[in-house]
């Protein structure tokens, strides 16, 4: 196993769920304190991290998306590929973060950004302020090797809510559940054909003809396309399992909420996943996740959805679009977390970059991406530093699939350590 990996491995025990992360941060500060690097933490908990007198910066995430039994993470390796068992692995962004590690080891004269709370809105990147020196910065954050990623989409997280009251059901009470989906990344898997469990939910209750809600529990994190969906419901006629979907009579007589049918109907007809294709890149250029559905005791409903688009204007209508859909159903709505998209350059750094990758790997290409890197953000507020990201095969992050490729990763990191040489 390459330190590399080990480093890895030891990041996997580390707890560092997004907003549950000091104990990383913790660890991350005295690694790099401890190989005489200067290092700084913000009130957001960004880490910078530097030696010399840099031209060039590496920037990554230090929180994960923790899913099924994460963070408790326990690594297995099959077929060269590493992945968690019944768990997310933290191969997004953690193994980026085992590379620098391996580099302070080596003690290269570098800057590092570590950004905090990427994965719920990139809310590190959106306030950092550090005293950048650097002429270039490299993400670690894409997940494709012997690809130059030079651009990515902006988004948007959209949450509705409203206050229903409840009344008398009529039928039976039945739990119906959509469980165990694969789930995936809202943004670089929303064009993979996986199913969310909200829509095969609301679309077997609109089957069923069921319009009586008592509850429902679905989805696990906004980026994520749900894997798990729960209701409680009333219905007059007898309800079935399917493939997909398991019902369970329950011998309760819960109150209904007064406007469930409206719910229920708006889950049917919400437009989850690509809206438009971008013909030129190959990606998806507009889309939209339905992430998660709650209920309270008390008849609140709340519901969050994450947009993404690959410019500006088509994320301002997919938004506007989305509001008043929800509005239609009665729902409040309101904007969170907006990043912008990073807009597609090549310049001198990305075409050195990629002919770094093309000497390793015999191939290369620039991609953009269709999910939000934080090198958007930050190209706003360091405007005179140059971008470009890159990163090891990694497949189905934000799931319990998520796996990385060892061989990619020991591939990209010679890249990395070529392009450090080159600035």
């Amino acid at each position: 196993m390459s330190a590399i990996i080990e480093h890895f491995e030891t990041l996997t025990q580390i707890p560092h769920c997004s907003k549950e992360a000091d104990k990383l941060l913790e660890f991350l500060v005295n690694f790099a304190k401890e190989r005489d690097y200067t290092v700084e933490v913000d009130e957001v908990k960004n880490i910078f991290i530097t030696k010399g007198l840099p031209t060039l910066s590496l920037q990554a995430h230090y929180d994960m998306v923790c899913m099924g039994k994460a963070p408790a993470v326990e690594t297995y390796v099959e077929d060269g590929w590493m992945k968690a068992k019944d768990a997310s692995l933290g191969a997004d962004n953690g193994m980026a973060i085992a590379m620098m590690m391996q580099l302070m080891d080596e003690n290269v004269d570098l800057e590092f950004l570590l950004t905090s709370d990427e994965e719920i809105g990139l809310i590190g990147a959106n306030q950092v302020a550090f005293d950048l020196q650097s002429q270039y910065m490299l993400n670690l954050d894409s997940e494709d090797e012997a690809e130059v990623y030079i651009g990515c989409a902006g988004g948007v997280d959209i949450t509705a809510s409203k206050q229903d009251v409840y009344i008398e059901g009529k039928g039976s009470c039945y739990e119906v559940g959509v469980k165990g989906l694969v789930g995936g990344h809202s943004g670089v898997d929303i064009d993979k054909g996986i199913p969310s469990a909200i829509k095969v939910l609301g679309a077997y209750l609109a089957e069923q003809n069921v319009n009586q809600l008592v509850s429902i529990y679905a989805g696990e994190r906004r980026n994520s396309i749900p894997a798990n969906a729960v209701a409680i419901v009333y219905s007059e006629a007898k309800l079935e399992n399917t493939d997909m979907v398991k019902v369970r009579e329950l011998n309760e007589t819960p109150k209904v909420l007064k406007e469930g049918e409206k719910t229920i109907a708006m889950i049917k007809a919400f437009r989850h996943g690509v809206h438009a294709t971008n013909e030129e890149l190959g990606i998806p250029d507009v889309s939209i996740n339905l992430a998660i559905i709650t209920t309270d005791e008390k008849g609140g409903i709340v519901i969050e959805s994450s947009a993404r688009a690959m410019g500006a204007e088509k994320l301002e209508d997919l938004s506007s679009e989305t509001l008043d859909f929800f509005k239609t159903y009665g729902f409040d709505v309101a904007l969170e977390d907006k990043y912008p998209a990073w807009k597609p350059v090549i310049s001198d750094f990305t075409e050195m970059v990629s002919h770094e990758m093309k000497e390793v790997f015999g191939k290369t290409k620039m991609m953009a991406i269709h999910a939000g890197l934080e090198c958007g953000v930050i190209a706003e507020k360091y405007p005179d530093i140059k971008f470009a990201s890159i990163g090891p095969t990694i497949r189905y992050p934000h799931s319990t699939r998520e796996m990385v490729n060892l061989e990619s990763v020991e591939r990209t990191y010679k890249v990395l350590k070529n392009v450090i040489k080159s600035v």
